[in-house]
């Protein structure tokens, strides 16, 4: 293979061709803003990710840039060509901008961000970066993170950087360390996230090496902001190969710092009391709900496929038959989901609806016996609320048995429930499903102002209509009423 640091474009291997063609198709947009920083007296190159996926033929949008000039500079040659810029990053070397663009047919919108090179990035003893700017390119390129990311392409002259062989580790589809593994890591420790990301991501394999760091120095995550942390797992798990990423995770030992509750599951088991390996079986679930996303990846959908046994290990009980339980399994899990999601800074909707799916999974179990009555499908509808579509995804995924017998049996009972509900709802809307009365209209037939005694009310006829249906006006009226006379 030639020198990937050979500037003559004639020794550039066909690999690299294809690099320097994935950027010719953004040329009107990296050529013309390489011109005016060369212009300006300033080097710029294409970066990092935006080579790597250059070279995987993936290259989108998001164009990421690095260049000698300092944010101030890059301010002033970027503000009169962009159509829109902006400087959140500015305190981290970076300036964003967004500019639009014909290629071929079609005018285009860039996302480009252009950051001044870096040296050493990171305080070793902080959660916060510490910004030093660097005066080279190779400078910027020892620091990051992995040899696939270390490359760059010098604009305009279109010159392939590569002087850690990132390109013979990304034929080979393995991720490195730049310099040593125990030196990234110490700089920044969720480099030893973004492995297990890149590698679920990318699907690539992790060097021995670089494995072996993060078990050596998994504690270090600890030092790393809980934001930083969520970020880095949502990307993993919204990934194409999460199960990848996962498994790196619990093997190395940063399940443990991050996510305790997923290596947890890996119960022991015996020959006297034998039950589903419960890890295992969280992962088939997950890649199952990830089989039935439709409109792409579904972030509190893959959340809760990881999560919806995490109530299993304190819940585990071996009965005198020799068979092993976990009664409220679904109850403690959803517990244990709130208060993890919370610890790693999620939404208060994302963990609404997460620990709401993990409470509610079991529920569907018992309804292939046929005795579900109209007002039970109600309930579990209200239950569900807008998260019906997701339970039924959840609930299908949650069935990894090898016996296809059980399996065809639990889906066609799953069939049979989802068709009783679309019957319901076209019968009564059954996705809003409220009283027949209002608080207004139960204030004015029983001649009383707003207090508790409303909302006492209004449950009892929210479980009439649960249990029978719609009611006619009077029909209402009076089950109202006979309900208050009985109140005394």
């Amino acid at each position: 293979m030639p020198n990937a640091n050979e500037d003559s474009p004639s020794t550039l291997s066909q690999v690299q061709h294809h690099a320097v063609n994935e950027l010719l198709r953004v040329a009107p947009v990296a050529d013309e803003l390489g011109r005016r920083f060369q212009e300006a007296g300033f080097h710029l190159a294409l970066v990092g990710g935006s080579v790597r996926d250059a070279l995987l033929g993936r290259l989108g949008n998001d164009l990421d840039f690095t260049t000698d000039a300092r944010p101030e500079d890059v301010l002033k040659i970027v503000k009169p060509w962009a159509d829109t810029v902006w400087d959140v990053g500015i305190a981290f070397g970076t300036i964003g901008c967004q500019k639009s663009a014909r290629v071929g047919d079609a005018v285009r919108s860039f996302q480009i961000e252009v950051t001044t090179y870096r040296s050493e990035a990171y305080d070793r003893t902080s959660r916060k970066p510490e910004v030093s700017y660097g005066d080279s390119i190779e400078e910027d390129l020892v620091r990051r993170d992995f040899t696939v990311n270390a490359m760059a392409l010098a604009l305009p002259e279109q010159r392939f950087i590569d002087p850690h062989g990132g390109l013979e580790d990304l034929a080979a589809r393995v991720l490195r360390t730049p310099g040593t593994p125990q030196e990234s890591f110490s700089d920044d420790p969720l480099r030893m996230l973004r492995a297990a990301r890149f590698a679920a991501q990318l699907d690539f394999e992790v060097a021995d090496e670089v494995v072996a760091a993060m078990e050596a120095m998994s504690d270090r995550i600890g030092i790393v902001s809980a934001e930083r942390v969520q970020a880095e797992l949502n990307k993993l798990l919204l990934a194409a190969h999460p199960r990848k990423g996962l498994g790196l995770l619990v093997d190395s030992g940063l399940a443990d710092r991050v996510l305790p509750e997923l290596p947890a599951l890996r119960l022991e088991r015996d020959e006297h009391h034998r039950h589903k390996d419960v890890y295992h079986h969280t992962l088939i679930v997950l890649e199952q709900a990830i089989d039935l996303e439709h409109d792409g990846p579904d972030l509190v959908l893959r959340l809760a496929a990881l999560l919806h046994d995490i109530g299993k290990p304190r819940t585990r009980r071996f009965e005198t038959d020799g068979r092993v339980s976990f009664h409220h399994h679904e109850v403690v899990g959803a517990k244990m989901t709130k208060k993890r999601m919370t610890a790693l800074k999620y939404s208060n909707d994302m963990v609404r609806d997460v620990s709401r799916l993990v409470e509610l999974h079991l529920r569907f179990h018992g309804y292939g016996d046929g005795e579900w009555t109209d007002s039970a499908v109600r309930r579990y509808v209200r239950d569900a609320g807008p998260l019906l579509d997701r339970l039924h995804k959840l609930t299908r995924s949650d069935c990894t048995t090898r016996n296809k017998r059980k399996a065809n049996a639990l889906s066609r009972a799953y069939d049979g429930l989802e068709e009783r509900i679309a019957q319901l709802q076209q019968q009564e809307e059954l996705d809003s499903i409220r009283p027949d009365l209002d608080g207004n209209q139960i204030m004015e037939i029983l001649g009383i102002g707003p207090g508790p005694v409303i909302g006492k009310a209004y449950a009892h006829l929210l479980e009439l209509r649960l249990e029978h249906g719609p009611m006619e006006r009077d029909a209402a009226v009076t089950a109202l009423k006979e309900w208050w006379a009985a109140q005394g």
